[in-house]
């Protein structure tokens, strides 16, 4: 009994390791052929790379702002009386916009000057009779004084008066009417919106080591979504005395003519700020950049030797430092040499040494200056 069960324990371990042996060089031989398998090869497009001088210039967002521009209020309470002004209308400055109830204020000035015309006659009376020694010079001085402070009360009445008569501060213009006539107003309500035009402010942001290539009066051109025509040109005005500690970016405030009046406040605005200089890049299409957060980088078109010891047309992985961009275009101003054959699209399916099929039948855009049909 007992040879019989070293006879299986024997014939087992044997029948064992014979299978062991056989999933080893099936094991073997698929990673040989895993380790000398490569994958077919991607669709791309392609283009060669050559430096071009680009203009220096920094692009920035910005925003429209008024040189003067306020809501004009009421000043102090009343009911309004009349409306002088129609919505979306241009005012010259000092206009009346809008007038109150005055009724009141009317019938203390008939009294007020009444009573201004009382102590006048009381001081010339006075003058007089002190002039002949008659009226102490006290009663005399008392009587000037009355009729100084009679005087000052019509010019209060007169003050108030004008106070509810509300004037544009300045020209420019009107936006939407917030008053109905017959509305009482609170000293502080709204009427009506006033923007000036006419020059006007464009309010952007630059990183702080772009601060020192800015200069007052230099060009600033915008453009803005929605308007057609020319980029709108105007000059850097001003540049802020302190960075921003959350941005580290330093607020800077250019002005345009805006002779057409066709930039309104609130608008959204894409600045350019013309730098002089020229620089060397190489210009790329944007779609062949590969954005990511541990640096941005291209696909380049080379002879990739295999596993195996072949060579195939596949691509390597080359990071770059990015300039500004021109319409489809990013500057590279390190990292590409010219000459170089560099992937334009499909970088997003591929990985260094990754086999791949040129095919510039369909290419991106790449053009400088785009005007897309769909605008």
């Amino acid at each position: 009994m007992t040879k019989r069960m070293i006879s299986m324990l024997a014939l087992m371990a044997a029948f064992i390791a014979l299978i062991g042996t056989v999933k080893f060089k099936q094991v073997q031989t698929a990673i040989a052929q895993a380790s000398s398998f490569v994958p077919p090869p991607e669709a791309v497009t392609t283009t060669v790379s050559h430096r071009e001088q680009w203009a220096s210039s920094l692009e920035a967002i910005g925003t429209v702002a008024a040189v003067h521009g306020v809501t004009v209020s009421a000043d102090l309470p009343g009911i309004v009386e009349r409306i002088a002004f129609d919505s979306g209308r241009a005012v010259p400055a000092g206009e009346i916009l809008v007038q109150l109830d005055t009724s009141q204020e009317q019938a203390q000035l008939v009294a007020a000057e009444s009573q201004r015309e009382l102590n006048r006659l009381n001081f010339e009376r006075a003058r007089g009779l002190a002039d002949q020694g008659i009226v102490s010079r006290a009663d005399f001085d008392r009587s000037a004084a009355e009729l100084k402070q009679a005087e000052a009360k019509v010019g209060e009445i007169r003050a108030t008066i004008e106070r509810k008569r509300i004037r544009a501060p300045f020209a420019g213009i009107l936006g939407i009417r917030q008053v109905n006539l017959g509305q009482y107003l609170s000293g502080g309500d709204a009427v009506v919106p006033l923007q000036s035009l006419r020059p006007i402010y464009v309010n952007f942001s630059v990183p702080q080591q772009e601060v020192g290539r800015l200069r007052v009066g230099g060009e600033v051109s915008v453009t803005a979504e929605g308007l057609t025509g020319p980029a709108f040109v105007g000059r850097i005005t001003a540049v802020d005395s302190i960075v921003n500690e959350a941005t580290r970016n330093v607020q800077v405030q250019a002005t345009f003519p805006n002779a057409d009046e066709r930039l309104r406040p609130g608008m959204f605005v894409q600045t350019r700020i013309d730098l002089g200089a020229s620089t060397s890049v190489v210009a790329l299409p944007a779609s062949a950049i590969n954005y990511a957060p541990y640096g941005d980088s291209v696909y380049v078109v080379a002879d990739v030797e295999g596993p195996n010891g072949q060579k195939y047309r596949g691509v390597r992985q080359q990071f770059v430092k990015l300039g500004g961009s021109r319409g489809d275009q990013v500057a590279v101003v390190s990292g590409v040499k010219p000459g170089e054959e560099v992937v334009t699209s499909g970088v997003f399916k591929l990985r260094p040494g990754a086999a791949v099929r040129v095919n510039n039948d369909v290419q991106p855009g790449n053009n400088p200056a785009p005007k897309p049909e769909d605008n």
